[in-house]
């Protein structure tokens, strides 16, 4: 059976919200007491992209400098967050987790770990597979894409969507 590009990526468009949910569902009942969801998506993701502008993280968020500065705010003064100056731009603030920050998020990702395998166990061992390789493609496939540009995601942040 032949899939066309179309029909995968229509697949894809339907199938993905799903997943994403009940993997940030899991990862959301497992965060560090006291941090709010926003603030945990935050930490996830500069988690994977060390050394972010205040920028990319309201447009991953979807939220509004002014916002997202003022989160970014409460998760340095609890040291889960640092930030720097760019050395080579003074005017570019970078961001990271810091070493608690990564705990947190890492112990949220081995306590939603086993519910998502205990979902997944649901499968056959040939769905199983079939799933972990196309999740491998994918991964290679997507992984590739550039960032947005820099003014696109400031324009996006400030948008309020």
């Amino acid at each position: 059976m032949s899939h066309s590009s179309e029909e995968c990526a229509r697949v894809l468009l339907e199938t993905v919200p799903g997943m994403m949910r009940a993997i940030r569902n899991e990862m959301r009942a497992h965060r560090e007491s006291g941090l709010t969801v926003p603030q945990f998506r935050v930490l996830l993701y500069l988690s994977r992209n060390d050394g972010a502008s205040l920028s990319e993280v309201a447009a991953h968020l979807g939220q509004t400098l002014a916002a997202t500065s003022k989160m970014i705010d409460a998760l340095v003064s609890r040291a889960l967050v640092s930030r720097d100056r760019n050395a080579l731009d003074r005017r570019r603030v970078v961001l990271a987790a810091t070493e608690d920050g990564r705990a947190s998020t890492l112990a949220a990702r081995e306590a939603a770990q086993p519910r998502l395998a205990e979902r997944l166990s649901r499968l056959s061992a040939h769905d199983l597979s079939t799933v972990s390789e196309a999740l491998r493609v994918l991964g290679e496939l997507f992984s590739s894409d550039p960032k947005p540009e820099a003014g696109e995601k400031t324009r996006y942040a400030n948008s309020g969507n």
